[in-house]
């Protein structure tokens, strides 16, 4: 896609704060952090989202999500990490190109966990082992 905001940035038409690419990803500061050393890990080829990307993009992508927790962890003092990945705008996807977020989770950073446990009966968890199985 040749107006795809992430694909710009992977072909570098774009600028980008970057602190890792390969063959295959580029990871970046987000624009919009939540935290400080809030990442994103796109793919270099385009996919919408996680139902598009292929396979070996999609390993990619994941062992360099791994690669930046183990350096947000060790590097910047992060007490935890969080690995957020949405598909759809009803998932919070805004930008419509895989990207995985690696966000950094200090002690009393302030982020809250963005849904309520919505609950479940034993007949609607028997239909939904149905239906996914």
């Amino acid at each position: 896609m040749t107006d795809c905001l992430f694909c710009r940035i992977a072909r570098g038409e774009i600028p980008a704060r970057t602190v890792r690419e390969d063959e295959r990803t580029v990871a970046f500061l987000d624009i919009a952090p939540a935290t400080r050393g809030h990442l994103l890990v796109i793919p270099r080829a385009h996919a919408a989202d996680l139902t598009e990307i292929p396979p070996d993009d999609l390993a990619a992508c994941a062992l360099a999500a791994q690669d930046l927790a183990r350096r947000v962890l060790g590097r910047l003092g992060a007490d935890g990490v969080n690995l957020i990945q949405s598909n759809r705008a009803a998932a919070w996807q805004s930008v419509f190109h895989f990207h995985v977020h690696v966000i950094p989770r200090y002690v009393g950073d302030g982020l809250q966990a963005p849904w309520r446990n919505v609950g479940t009966t034993d007949a609607e968890a028997a239909e939904l082992v149905r239906l996914l199985s």
